[in-house]
């Protein structure tokens, strides 16, 4: 069982993702749906530059939740672990930078609109959002995908953990769940941001729980049998 400064640093880096994610979105005045609306300039409008930096915030829980993925590969990084390990980790971490560009679109389009939309005029405000819809729309798929692409990179992790009892079992098991509830609500119901909203806090609560069972416990690398 290893429990170093590897694992510490692996650790508090889950549970820092976990507090940005959860931090940038709960402390935020306005959240805004799946396609921005002339209201969403308004409200973000009232205190702009705080919700600015809660949207950076929460980007950046993203990018920290990439960073603990990828320490936990480099201590996992052996024969036969990285096997499942690195494609599920790898996996998980193309869908979040998937959705850090589309959280980036969110939060460049909602602060850049408030200026645009300031005392126009109910068509000129109607163009602006007609002149920003394909590109939302686009985006769209980018949330989707990742969305997909993490939980699949979440049942191969949760496989290489059930395999080789790297954590908890139920942990392990859990990851694998997660993995597969994400991508059953992405690709068997129609697009519904609030549909999904759940699994979003909930692997938030994942990120925390692996942070603090890698904290306590170590990571077990037993050895492979021959």
């Amino acid at each position: 069982m290893k429990k170093d400064f590897e694992t510490k640093f692996t650790g508090w880096t889950f549970i820092v993702a976990a507090a940005l994610l959860w931090g940038g979105w709960f402390l935020s005045p306005h959240h805004v749906g799946e396609y921005l609306v002339a209201s969403d300039f308004t409200a973000i409008g009232e205190d702009l530059w705080y919700w600015i930096w809660m949207y950076r915030i929460h980007i950046f829980g993203w990018v920290t939740m990439a960073i603990a993925l990828f320490a936990l590969v480099s201590i996992t990084f052996k024969k036969p672990y990285r096997t499942l390990i690195l494609p599920g980790a790898g996996m998980v971490v193309a869908g979040t930078f998937t959705l850090a560009i589309a959280s980036a679109f969110y939060y460049n389009f909602g602060a850049w609109g408030v200026g645009l939309t300031a005392g126009k005029s109910v068509a000129e405000i109607q163009e602006f959002m007609d002149k920003i819809l394909y590109t939302n729309q686009y985006v769209t798929c980018f949330v989707r995908f990742g969305r997909v692409f993490s939980g699949v990179g979440l049942v191969l992790l949760g496989l290489g953990f059930v395999k080789w009892k790297i954590i908890s079992g139920w942990l392990s098991w859990f990851t694998v769940l997660l993995g597969l509830a994400a991508m059953g609500i992405v690709m068997g119901i129609p697009d519904n941001f609030e549909i999904y909203k759940p699994i979003f806090h909930i692997k938030a609560v994942w990120l925390m729980v692996m942070g603090i069972f890698i904290l306590r416990q170590g990571i077990k690398l037993p050895e492979p049998k021959t």
